[in-house]
Formats: structure tokens, C-alpha cells, sequence
């Protein structure tokens, strides 16, 4: 169903309140009416029933997770582990891996999930995301924030290497050079091949003013770019539906506060010469040159004015590409998977009530494209206070017609 870009803004108000009357249900119970099975395991079709609901999304399995899973990835033999940020300092763990049936244990155990500055290296503070490289090792994005707010700690922001078949980690890269006192670090794309190493990370900013770092894995080094530009930063004016619902934080008798969020997902062409990102509060999709991002050659002028703007796409929470640089969008009031095409079409390929708070894509070698349900909006600071989180969480999936970029 092709969608003009300014159709995007109208269409989803409409589309948001068509959602609404059946977002009722749990994210991991489809209704009876649907024909549908809870799926008995996680990974790349193991055991899953289809759901035959129309739009074309099935349910791959669910977390019974502890806390809001933002974060997933699929290793290829079909561990799948879910990142949950400590919003506040109650989330018991904030990486976990989902086992047969959905339960969810801390990984790679719960003392390395216990926060501690005087361990900051070796502990983990606040995972929003994860991936695999083409090596199935995965990494992990820490954001060093203990309880979701204020400066992170000192050595808490990171990236850290797993080997998943030890369950140890390989290797820690600090983030300290690369972030500020109001950083909170988002979304992870790890590109290692043909004699390079790099990571490129989004901090959306506590305070909506976002930035892109790029991440030299064979130095280390960190260089910080597009802060304070347009396109890294959290929009003024946007407002974001989710389940018919604008979604705003309600303090005491403060007047509602609309989201904030400056850059935050992101993705890489095939050939990792080109990284799209959007911010959290923003409705367009953005694109720069990954070579400028760490040339020391190349001003932070230099690198601004190579932003190519995409166009209108909608809001949207991650993003992911497939071979043929095709961009998936979550489309967050849609309750959507969207696809931005390479002549700039903007499409929706599907839609499911389950679907609540649309946030990170992955792709597994058989060509599912997996989506998480994260249930933001259902978080109490949207909600006057009262939690309505319905766990377990769904991740759902769909066929696609392409290989992972």
C-alpha cells in the first residue's frame, strides 16, 4: 500500500485511532477470531504457528521479560536476547536471553547486570541495543546510565564484545570521549569487513540533542559528529500517537510534556558506505557518508554538509535494511512495519494491533524480518503514574524478499 510522504502525517492520525479499538489485546495474545498459536521458542521459525491475522505479521515467540524490551538480536542458530534500558533504577537486568517457552534469564548472569561504578567496565548500567557482525559475536551498547537520567557514569558508557558460545566478554571499548553529561546512548550498527572495523552509535540526548559517534574498533577511537544539527535533534512540535493515545510524561500538576528524542535509529546501506538515521521525535529519515564520519580530515562543517534529507516517513521508532538497501521502518503509530524503497517510496507493508510501540528490527539469514513490541507508551510515566505494561511482550515476524543488508 504505497503512501505519498505527505500522506504520512494525516494518515496517521487516522490510522492510529483505526488501531485503537483492538489494541486492547495483550502483546503476546493474538484474538481467537485470528487462528493464531503462541509460539513455543524463540528463533528463526522454530516451532512457530502462523498467525493468519491480514497484514502479514506471525508471532516468532514471546519474552516474559521483567522490564520494557526496546532491544533485540537473533544469533543464527536462534538464541535470541532482548535489551531492556533501566528507565529507573528498579529494572532488575537489562540484557537478557529468551528461553524456550519466553522466559527470560539475565545474561551472561545477574551479578554482571548489577550497576557499579567501581566496576564500570565489567558491569552493565542501561543496554538499549545489540547486535551480531558477520562473525555472530555479539555487541553491546551500554549507555552507562544506572537510572535512566543524569550524567553516565564515569566508564559506564560502552561497548562491550560477547562471545555468546562462552558467554564471556571478548573485549570492552570505552565511550567516555564520545559522549556529555546529557548523553543517553540509543542504537548500535557494527560494520567489520574488507579491512575495517567500525561501530556507529545514536545518542538521542536527555535533553533532545542528539549526535551521531562513529567508533574506529581497530584504535578505538570515538569522534563525535552532527551535534546540534537539525537533523540529530528532537523536533519541536511533533506529537506521537501510539494506540490512539498522544504519548506525554505527566509530572504532579506540571502541564504534559511532550517525548523527547533526538537521533536514534539507525542503519547501514549494503555496502556500508551510507548510514540512515532519524531522530525519536522527527519525521524524516536522514542519510550521511560513513567515511566522513571518521576522517579526521573532514570538519565537523564538512560532515554536516554532506546530510542528505530523505523525505517524510512517518515516526518512527528502529530502523534496519535489507539487501537491496531497502530501509524498515517501525512505525510507531501505525502499529506498523514500513519500507522506505530506494526511488523514495514510502510503503506499509504491514500492520498488527499486537504491534504496540514498533521498535527494533532483525533480520535472520532466512529472510524473516523480526520486530519487537516494546509497550513504551504503556510505561507508567505516560500513564499518570499507573503501569499498563501487559507482559509477555510480542515478537512478531514476516517474510521478506531479501537477504539481511
Amino acid at each position: 500500500m504505497p503512501l505519498a510522504r505527505r500522506d504520512l502525517l494525516t494518515a496517521g492520525l487516522g490510522g492510529a485511532a483505526g488501531l485503537a479499538g483492538a489494541a486492547t489485546l495483550s502483546a503476546a495474545q493474538p484474538s481467537a477470531a485470528a487462528g493464531s498459536e503462541t509460539a513455543a521458542a524463540p528463533g528463526a521459525g522454530a516451532g512457530v504457528t502462523t498467525d493468519r491475522t491480514p497484514g502479514g505479521l506471525e508471532l516468532a515467540f514471546v519474552a516474559d521479560a521483567p522490564s520494557t524490551p526496546t532491544g533485540l538480536a537473533i544469533a543464527r542458530g536462534g538464541r535470541a536476547f532482548i535489551m531492556m534500558p533501566r528507565f529507573d533504577a528498579k529494572v532488575p537486568y537489562t540484557l537478557g536471553e529468551v528461553l524456550p517457552g519466553g522466559a527470560v534469564k539475565p545474561y551472561p548472569d545477574l551479578e554482571s547486570n548489577q550497576p557499579d561504578p567501581a566496576q564500570a567496565q565489567a558491569r552493565f548500567f542501561h543496554v538499549p541495543n545489540g547486535v551480531f557482525d558477520r562473525d555472530d559475536t555479539l555487541w553491546l551498547l551500554d549507555a552507562g546510565l544506572p537510572d535512566g537520567s543524569g550524567p553516565p557514569v564515569k566508564g559506564g558508557a560502552k561497548l562491550v564484545q560477547m562471545d555468546i558460545a562462552r558467554n564471556r566478554i571478548l573485549r570492552v571499548v570505552p565511550l567516555e570521549s564520545g559522549i556529555g553529561p546529557t548523553s543517553s546512548l540509543n542504537d548500535l550498527r557494527i560494520d567489520i569487513r574488507d579491512g575495517y572495523a567500525r561501530a556507529y552509535i545514536t545518542d538521542q540526548g536527555q535533553d533532545g540533542e542528539g549526535a551521531i559517534l562513529a567508533v574506529d574498533l581497530a584504535t578505538g577511537r570515538v569522534a563525535r559528529r552532527l551535534h546540534g544539527h537539525a537533523s540529530t535533534k528532537s523536533q519541536k512540535g511533533v506529537l506521537k500517537l501510539v494506540e490512539g493515545r498522544a504519548v506525554v510524561q505527566r509530572k504532579g500538576n506540571a502541564p504534559p510534556r511532550p517525548v523527547q528524542g533526538g537521533a536514534n535509529g539507525i542503519a547501514l546501506s549494503p555496502d556500508g558506505r551510507r548510514l540512515y538515521y532519524a531522530p525519536l521525535m522527527g519525521r524524516h529519515l536522514y542519510a550521511v557518508d560513513t567515511q566522513a564520519l571518521l576522517d579526521p580530515q573532514t570538519s565537523d562543517a564538512g560532515v554536516a554538509a554532506g546530510v542528505a534529507d530523505l523525505g517524510e516517513k512517518g515516526l518512527t521508532g528502529g530502523l534496519t535494511t535489507d539487501s537491496k538497501d531497502r530501509v524498515y521502518l517501525a512505525l510507531q503509530e501505525f502499529n506498523a512495519v514500513g519500507r522506505r524503497n530506494p526511488d523514495g517510496s514510502v510503503e506499509i507493508l504491514a500492520s498488527d494491533p499486537r504491534l504496540i510501540w514498533a521498535d527494533t528490527f532483525w533480520i535472520t539469514p532466512d529472510r524473516w524480518l523480526h520486530i519487537s513490541s516494546a509497550q513504551v507508551n504503556r510505561r507508567p510515566e505516560y500513564n499518570d503514574g499507573t503501569d499498563r505494561q501487559q507482559p509477555p511482550y510480542a515478537i512478531l515476524k514476516m517474510r521478506i524478499d531479501a537477504d539481511p543488508a
